[in-house]
């Protein structure tokens, strides 16, 4: 596998981004690695390679708090230098702790969950209108999903048979305040999609190559339905003491929790070389 967009490397990048500018969020960022990692390696068409060509497909960031994994991917393709990576949260700066629609590459302003899949319905209803071939890529957090603007998006979708559009649910099983099965049971999350109409799928999400496979067979499948996928994930993967950790959704890093979290993601590095 290419090193471009590897996971770990990405984290590390979150976590020199947190850490540079004391921000939180660092666990729901992790969660969305894989996810974000497969879609810019393997699936997004993005025209001319530039952020602002206007024939790429829109990756929608729906879950806006997560932005950091979409920073480091974009660190990735050169379009934020490792001084705005560096400079993260400091005066001047142009990436947000949220999606920001004004960082271009970031297709919504995304804070206020619940929002960002109607725009990108509204996105992928627009390509397909002006029959440009392009898709929308949207991702949600499990707890999002408690919004009710997110079913009526979903129900858009389906009666306008937005087969363009890819809506990947991260569901990491907890939400800001705790799990989402004690805060607003979910239920089978898979069954609602396909009761929506849509053509759905359950996957690992921290698993490339069965994210990979799964994203192409929905692309490619001959179904006027919009596609889901219900990626099971872990919320603070790949830093054993952030996993499952919720206190990881606000809490800074210190110097010594840095140090102890870059230290275990190079050692699982030395693992794999062996």
């Amino acid at each position: 596998m290419s090193l471009l967009f590897e996971s770990k490397r990405l984290r590390k990048t979150v976590l020199e981004m947190a850490y540079a500018g004391s921000t939180v969020h660092i666990s729901c960022a992790f969660s969305i690695i894989e996810i974000l990692a497969v879609l810019y390696r393997s699936h997004l068409n993005l025209g001319n390679g530039k952020p602002e060509s206007p024939e790429r497909d829109y990756l929608v960031l729906s879950k806006g708090h997560g932005v950091m994994a979409q920073y480091a991917c974009m660190r990735e393709l050169g379009w934020l230098t490792d001084a705005d990576i560096q400079n993260y949260f400091s005066n001047g700066t142009i990436l947000k702790g949220l999606s920001d629609a004004h960082v271009p590459g970031l297709e919504v302003t995304s804070g206020s969950l619940g929002h960002g899949l109607s725009v990108g319905v509204g996105l992928a209803l627009a390509a397909k209108r002006r029959q440009t071939g392009q898709r929308c890529f949207a991702i949600v957090g499990d707890g999002e999903i408690n919004e009710g603007s997110i079913w009526e998006a979903l129900m858009f979708a389906s009666h306008f048979e937005l087969d363009n559009l890819l809506v990947i649910v991260d569901e990491n099983g907890y939400q800001a305040m705790g799990k989402t099965e004690e805060i607003m049971r979910l239920g089978h999350i898979s069954d609602k999609f396909q009761s929506f109409g849509f053509e759905t799928r359950d996957v690992d999400g921290h698993d490339e190559l069965a994210l990979d496979a799964t994203i192409r067979e929905l692309v490619e499948i001959s179904s006027n339905q919009p596609r889901a996928i219900v990626a099971h994930t872990v919320k603070g993967k790949g830093v054993s003491f952030m996993e499952k950790n919720n206190q990881w959704h606000y809490t800074r890093l210190t110097p010594n929790s840095y140090a102890s979290a870059i230290s275990e993601l190079d050692n699982q590095e030395c693992e794999i070389l062996r």
